[in-house]
């Protein structure tokens, strides 16, 4: 492989004293860095050099923020990795800075979107069927229902977007009544709402399941398309049901009364603050918070600054950045929010005898992440630079505008089924390593970190933002490229996982017992 003329690095603050390698496959030993030192080891993409010699001991820091102790010593131009580098312990929540949040950004007016407006206000980017469950036993059931909806009913309805099974591992064999336990039932409830399901809710039960419709969708819990009808619930072990193809009939029989409803949907010309967006990453590596990361947090910004709801989450991989978060919180009441999250987390890992280091996976590390302090760092940057404005809950629904912690695990699955429940109409998700990760429910625009990975995997990122690290382009012109296309996507215009159909399972965050 030949290797470009300029070795090419990326220090993020002046302080630092690591920078990463931006070359594709790395530069070898004897590389001379431009105004640094001169590489002692061969140094992969991605990963850190010693801009100094760093003896055993020393701080090492890359966004101005110390994210571990060298291990041995480290010559300068020496490579600095997971086994070279001790991290440090997790920033106590207490006496945290007090919020001096920085000043709402100006308004930005004049854009807007195509999408459903619904019955409560809400608006969704796509139209879709959605059929809950009460529970994992009638999942198999569902599955084949939604085949025949898909092959015999949707031609019928041109205006439908699709049809989608929301099917989960809940709803018995649980300590339904455990505290904890209201976690994964809200979240079930919350996921029958979501905008892009047009207030059309469909429940497929079993009949002697824990979770009984009643306890799931309560009278008066989430507003519906038509209030006089109320939920349609199919029971499998209801007397009427002789066979299994008389089920199958009850649920398309049932389907076609709110396909036609959803057909006769149109789409219509909505502000920029309808828009409910979840952030997230997966696979992340080293490039995530200098390419990426950053230009959706710029994008972020963007739509706070149009009203719009933006979510950022992954409890494991802000912890470190609790101080960042608690000083940017508009309010007290929001920083003690976040505290109140994080620490209620850190309690749920102790539980298991873990902590927020469990969180680095192989890739990872093979990506240039030496530890959880410096992937928190490159994660934090989706929230952009403007206030948080406030917190939810695992499971909760997002009630009001601007920038939201929605405090989930990082789970990308998990994570992507809260925001779902919490009102996401809109899905960013950012990675290094690559993922063909997807939802059923919601478009996932995908952003690539590197140009290799969008060289690769041409067919699979929607935006690539490697361009950023090779000097092509600005964060702020990446920043502003992906806010357009979120809103060419939330119009219509499809992502690459909807060409492909590519989704992942919904998957629930349940913190209570297993009986």
């Amino acid at each position: 492989m030949t290797i470009p003329t300029i070795p090419r690095t990326i220090r993020i603050h002046p302080n630092d004293n690591v920078a990463v390698v931006v070359n594709d496959g790395g530069l070898p030993v004897g590389t001379a860095l431009p105004g640094g030192p001169t590489l002692v080891h061969a140094v992969p993409q991605g990963h850190k050099v010693a801009l100094t010699e760093l003896p055993a001991g020393t701080e090492v820091r890359r966004y101005n923020v110390v994210i571990g102790h060298t291990a041995v010593d480290v010559p300068a131009g020496g490579w600095v990795n997971e086994q070279r580098l001790v991290m440090p312990g997790a920033r106590s929540l207490d006496n945290l800075p007090a919020p001096q949040p920085p000043a709402d950004l100006p308004p930005l007016a004049g854009h807007t979107f195509q999408g459903y407006r619904n019955t409560d206000g809400s608006v969704g980017t796509r139209n879709l069927l959605a059929v809950t469950t009460t529970v994992q036993c009638v999942a198999g059931v569902l599955e084949f229902a939604v085949e025949r909806i898909k092959k015999e009913l949707l031609p019928e309805y041109p205006n439908v977007d699709g049809v989608v099974g929301l099917t989960h591992s809940y709803g018995c064999g649980v300590a339904i009544d455990a505290p904890d336990a209201i976690i994964p039932i809200r979240t079930v409830r919350n996921l029958v709402s979501n905008p892009n399901f047009g207030g059309e809710v469909m429940v497929l039960s079993l009949g002697c399941e824990k979770l009984q419709p009643e306890r799931l969708l309560p009278p008066g819990s989430i507003l519906i398309s038509d209030e006089r009808q109320g939920p349609d619930v199919v029971c499998l072990q209801d007397d009427k049901h002789v066979g299994f193809m008389s089920m199958i009939d009850s649920i398309l029989t049932q389907a076609k009364t709110h396909l036609e409803r959803l057909n006769a949907r149109q789409r219509e010309t909505c502000p920029v603050s309808d828009l409910v967006v979840g952030v997230q990453c997966g696979g992340s590596d080293a490039f995530s918070g200098v390419t990426a990361n950053p230009a959706v947090g710029f994008a972020t910004d963007l739509l706070v600054r149009a009203g719009a709801t933006v979510m950022f989450s992954e409890n494991t991989e802000v912890r470190d950045a609790v101080d960042q978060l608690t000083r940017r919180a508009a309010t007290p009441e929001v920083a003690a929010a976040i505290v109140r999250e994080l620490g209620w987390y850190d309690a749920y890992l102790a539980r298991g005898q873990a902590d927020r280091s469990a969180n680095t996976t192989p890739g990872n590390k093979k990506g240039g992440l030496s530890n959880i302090v410096e992937k928190a760092m490159g994660s934090i940057v989706k929230s952009g630079n403007g206030p948080i404005h406030g917190v939810i809950a695992p499971g909760e629904k997002v009630t009001q505008k601007g920038l939201i912690f929605a405090a989930t695990p990082a789970s990308d699955f998990i994570c992507g089924t809260l925001q779902l429940a919490a009102g996401m109409n809109l899905h960013v998700f950012t990675t290094g390593r690559g993922t063909p990760y997807g939802l059923a429910e919601c478009p996932v625009i995908k952003v690539a970190t590197r140009n290799d990975l969008a060289r690769r995997w041409h067919d699979l990122m929607d935006i690539n933002a490697g361009r950023i690290a090779s000097g092509e382009a600005t964060i702020d012109d990446l920043g502003w490229e992906l806010f357009h296309h979120m809103l060419a996507v939330a119009s219509g215009e499809k992502t690459w996982a909807e060409k492909w159909g590519l989704h992942n399972d919904l998957v629930l965050f349940n913190p209570a017992p297993v009986t």
